[in-house]
């Protein structure tokens, strides 16, 4: 297949996905959208970075003519966040079709209207139980990333609103992986569905590919990846993204920080933008000293392999969500995916200031001091107000640091609206060739945590002791126990302080 016209679509759905760069269907898109708009049942095992919302959402779109203020399709998210964000995305394309959408408990209107809602299994089962939706004519149920309204308690409620959808209904899950929670809720609710993508064999070792988790925009991220490349040695960086709109973004981002970028090949530039693999890979006659970067994950095995089989140093910018994709497109292709975090640096002051807000914001009882500022708001702006707030609080923590430098170490010499921090104590230390990158690595790989959440790392001879934010900190433990640091298995607990040993008492002599 060349283009999403092949497959069938309106002119109306391809001229939406052209708007929004995406003109080439994945292989993935290319068996799943048929599949979709005929109506039958689907599984995906499949996750955020595979093209996964297209993948359902155009053979939707293709398939569900739109009724006036009726629910027809129905989709299931993990979170609140997530389904704002997933309907975002798909209003972009629906616009062009007809279908409107929203999503419940957010600031969408009318969203039990919607043709496409898009909620949690718990918000959904609450408005069914007070008649605030009705869902008689939902044609299509659609759970993203089941695993993940797994992990949060959430596949009681799916089950429960099973009951209230019409008989017939079509049902599309996706999920990486398909864990046996899941397999059992399809061997149950999910009858005669098509599985893909299908199983591949193993295939034997090809490499490493190291992976950044970023915040978004990735920009910044890939930006500080070929700083870092280019220090280290490498001639020129080929930077890979996903269309052709999102090169010119991340080519001008580069540019205004005086990373010159041109197509691949040229070698009067550093940087080097790439879409499609194959077409780059012509334009370069010598690799020597070439460093590759996706600035987008790839989004299936052949990409991943086109993309980085061009040499061993290459780096994917990853979101936290679609670390899982990556991983399971290493597995298919023979590369060991290996974290790679930013080098460990002071944060300065302006994190300083955001690690001791951070908590307030988040769970403090901060309406009382609203409405006791709300006169000042009328003089001045509240940036400013809050700028103000600021400046006295660091004043305080100064007198605070000072205490503690001259050695009062008691509760109220803390600075108010410090982030907790829990010290974990990990069972590899610098005999076995263990650094604080490696450490760092592990932690925001395996944990799929950004950097920011990991605090002081120190590597001891047989051990290491490093800081992590609280909120974190048992999700560190039980994602990097038992994972393999510098060849040894690690564990991994709170670091709890040792007894100092009592001194025997010297019996009597007879």
């Amino acid at each position: 297949m060349k283009s999403f016209e092949d497959l069938g679509l309106s002119s109306e759905i391809t001229e939406a996905l052209a708007g929004e760069g995406i003109e080439i269907p994945t292989p993935l898109q290319e068996a799943a959208i048929p599949t979709v708009a005929k109506g039958n049942n689907i599984v995906l095992k499949a996750g955020p970075g595979s093209g996964l919302l297209t993948t359902w959402l155009v053979g939707l779109l293709e398939s569900i003519e739109p009724i006036n203020n009726k629910v027809q399709c129905i989709v299931l998210c993990a979170t609140p966040d997530t389904a704002d964000r997933l309907a975002e995305s798909a209003a972009r394309l629906s616009s062009m079709t007809g279908h409107s959408v929203a999503a419940l408990g957010s600031s969408w209107t009318l969203p039990g209207q919607a043709n496409l809602l898009f909620t949690t299994p718990d918000d959904l089962l609450a408005a069914l139980e007070q008649n605030v939706v009705d869902v008689s004519s939902a044609q299509v149920l659609v759970v993203d990333q089941a695993q993940s309204i797994e992990n949060l308690g959430g596949l009681q409620s799916l089950e429960r609103t099973l009951g209230y959808l019409p008989s017939g209904t079509q049902r599309i899950l996706s999920s990486l992986p398909i864990t046996s929670g899941i397999q059992d809720l399809i061997g149950r609710h999910f009858k005669r569905t098509v599985t893909l993508p299908t199983p591949t064999s193993d295939v034997p070792k090809r490499g490493q590919i190291r992976f950044r988790i970023a915040p978004e925009p990735t920009e910044a991220a890939a930006l500080a990846i070929v700083d870092e490349l280019i220090t280290d040695g490498a001639q020129h960086v080929l930077v890979f993204c996903r269309s052709e709109d999102r090169a010119a973004d991340v080519g001008d981002y580069l540019t205004l920080h005086g990373f010159i970028a041109g197509a691949p090949g040229d070698t009067s530039v550093p940087v080097w933008l790439g879409i499609d693999a194959l077409e780059a890979r012509s334009g370069i006659e010598n690799s020597e000293g070439l460093a590759v970067i996706s600035c987008d994950p790839p989004a299936d095995p052949d990409t991943l392999d086109r993309r980085h089989s061009l040499t061993s140093d290459g780096v994917v910018v990853v979101l936290p969500r679609e670390v899982a994709h990556l991983r399971a497109l290493g597995k298919q292709t023979g590369y060991e995916t290996i974290p790679f975090p930013p080098p460990m640096r002071d944060r300065g002051v302006t994190d300083q200031i955001r690690n001791m807000l951070e908590p307030a914001l988040q769970e403090g009882d901060i309406a009382p001091y609203i409405d006791a500022l709300e006169p000042i708001f009328r003089e001045h702006d509240p940036v400013e107000v809050a700028a103000a707030a600021v400046a006295l609080l660091r004043k305080k923590s100064g007198s605070a640091d000072h205490a503690q430098t001259h050695g009062s170490s008691t509760a109220a010499a803390r600075a108010p609206g410090t982030p907790s921090w829990s010290k974990l104590f990990v069972g590899v230390g610098e005999r076995d060739g263990l650094s604080k990158g490696d450490l760092l690595g592990a932690i925001t790989g395996e944990a799929e945590l950004t950097g920011d959440s990991v605090g002081r790392i120190e590597i001891r001879e047989s051990h290491s002791i490093v800081e992590v934010h609280e909120s974190v900190a048992r999700k560190v433990i039980q994602a990097l126990n038992g994972t393999s640091l510098r060849g040894r298995a690690a564990r991994v607990d709170f670091d709890r302080p040792r007894a100092k040993p009592t001194a025997r008492k010297s019996r009597p002599a007879r």
